[in-house]
């Protein structure tokens, strides 16, 4: 019954079934454009709080402007800062390393030595000692360099 009381209301507005079917997609359509739009911006709006989750986390493990209200240019600045200057002390850990395998060779061949002469009976009980005297000391320390 409601149905011929539509359709007699459509007749009586001179409206057809298919302009119906017409208001009523161009209605939808204009829905799922609002949902499409409502959806996007919410996206949008995802990646952005992302974007400045991003930025902030980067600000707090950079100690120059850790906490500090900055720019993400200035965060960005202060990174790439960051960055260059471990890896100079990356450098230079690496150049003491290089060093310390140096010297820790040197003692090696020191004690290999120490031990040869011990076996061959040439080590006397005034050397049992380790190298105790400042010349010594000095001694091996030029050797390292």
């Amino acid at each position: 019954m409601s149905i011929d009381l539509d359709l007699d209301h459509f007749n009586d507005n001179n409206m057809s079934l298919d302009d119906v079917d017409m208001t009523s997609t161009i209605s939808n359509n204009g829905q799922n454009q609002a949902e499409k739009r409502a959806h996007h911006n919410a996206l949008e709006r995802k990646r952005r709080d992302h974007i400045k989750g991003s930025f902030n986390d980067l600000r707090d493990v950079i100690p120059i402007i850790k906490g500090e209200k900055a720019s993400r240019a200035h965060v960005l600045k202060s990174a790439t800062d960051y960055i260059h200057t471990l890896k100079s002390k990356n450098n230079q850990h690496q150049k003491i390393i290089e060093d310390l395998k140096r010297q820790n060779a040197i003692l090696e061949f020191q004690t290999r030595l120490l031990d040869r002469v011990k076996e061959t009976s040439l080590y006397t009980q005034n050397h049992e000692s380790i190298i105790k005297t400042e010349s010594d000391i000095q001694t091996t320390r030029n050797l390292l360099n």
